[in-house]
């Protein structure tokens, strides 16, 4: 009976081996396709496939011009997604996220409300300038993003799957502009700054987008492969010292004991779903690149990212110029 239960883990274990080489050239092929029309911008892309390889949302953070309504309009053609695209502006209302009901007269004189669905049901949504809106419409997002439903007029509507909303946004310091709500922040897996391309990617993006034709990109994956690949991404065993290392970095990041001499700088910290995305993050940034095991280093890689956006500093740190990023290096120097 062992020896047949032995044999039995070690076939688990060569299948998740193999899944795992498949998923991760699969992965490898689409980041090479997103490449083919986004320059310059590695990390960002690199970033953007982890988030939703672990099936989370992305906060694009940048200026306008630097291709983020580009990259997640290549993403959904690359990973085959039905992607949507909604404009957010000052006067966009919550019913032209979700739907509305209408009320409708049928040939036998009867009136009934029927659903129209907006454009959230798509399983890749593009929230453009999400800041833009004001903060009850930005609202409108925060049920479908979290329990991947919708509630009109008491009746439940699920999204399809896989479900993910890629939002850009502008820097808060620009006018006309909505800070998001921490409820609605701590819902996004990764905040993604998107900066400037170096003179080199500038010079292939003035050459590729001035010509006759421009280049688009190709698929390279299914909406399914895709499932699979975030089934894949929960399955990878976590050794138990990055374990510790998530925990730790996570709960200094708070304010309190734990923080040491830098708790003084921090007003607020992440919650535990921030241990729950490093953990997710750290998997899908060793799969991406085709290992099967994640490391510290993932951890130490992906800790600004996913921690940047959850947390926020005193005033009496922001007057001494720290940043966030500043801390969240000094703090991942701790576990390095």
């Amino acid at each position: 009976m062992a020896a047949a239960a032995g044999e039995g883990v070690e076939k688990l274990e060569d299948m998740i081996v193999r899944a795992a080489e498949a998923t991760s050239q699969h992965v490898a092929a689409a980041k090479n396709a997103i490449g083919t029309v986004i320059f310059g911008q590695d990390q960002v892309v690199e970033q953007t496939l982890i988030t939703v390889l672990c099936g989370g949302h992305g906060m694009l953070v940048g200026v306008p011009g630097l291709a983020k309504t580009k990259l997640v309009e290549a993403l959904g053609t690359v990973l085959g997604l039905d992607a949507r695209r909604i404009q957010f502006t000052p006067d966009l209302m919550p019913s032209d996220i979700v739907g509305s009901e209408v009320l409708e007269e049928g040939a036998n004189g009867k009136r009934a409300f029927r659903f129209i669905p907006g454009p959230i049901f798509g399983q890749l949504l593009m929230a453009d300038e999400i800041n833009r809106a004001s903060p009850r419409t930005q609202s409108a997002l925060l049920q479908a993003m979290q329990e991947q439903h919708v509630t009109v007029a008491g009746v439940r509507h699920d999204v399809p799957k896989p479900f993910h909303v890629l939002a850009t946004q502008n820097p808060i310091e620009q006018e006309g502009t909505y800070p998001l709500p921490e409820a609605q922040l701590d819902r996004f897996l990764m905040q993604i700054d998107v900066d400037y391309p170096d003179r080199d990617a500038e010079r292939k993006i003035v050459f590729a987008t001035t010509g006759v034709e421009e280049a688009k990109a190709q698929p390279a994956m299914t909406a399914e492969e895709l499932i699979a690949a975030q089934r894949l991404v929960r399955r990878l065993p976590v050794g138990e010292s990055v374990v510790n290392a998530i925990l730790t970095l996570v709960r200094s990041a708070r304010p309190g004991p734990d923080a040491g001499d830098l708790g003084k700088l921090i007003a607020w910290g992440p919650s535990p779903r921030a241990s729950q995305s490093l953990m997710l993050v750290a998997r899908a940034r060793a799969l991406l690149g085709g290992r099967l095991v994640p490391s510290i280093d993932d951890v130490i890689a992906m800790a600004e990212p996913v921690l940047k956006h959850r947390m926020a500093l005193t005033f009496a740190a922001r007057a001494e110029g720290e940043t966030i990023g500043g801390v969240i290096r000094k703090l991942t120097s701790r576990i390095g």
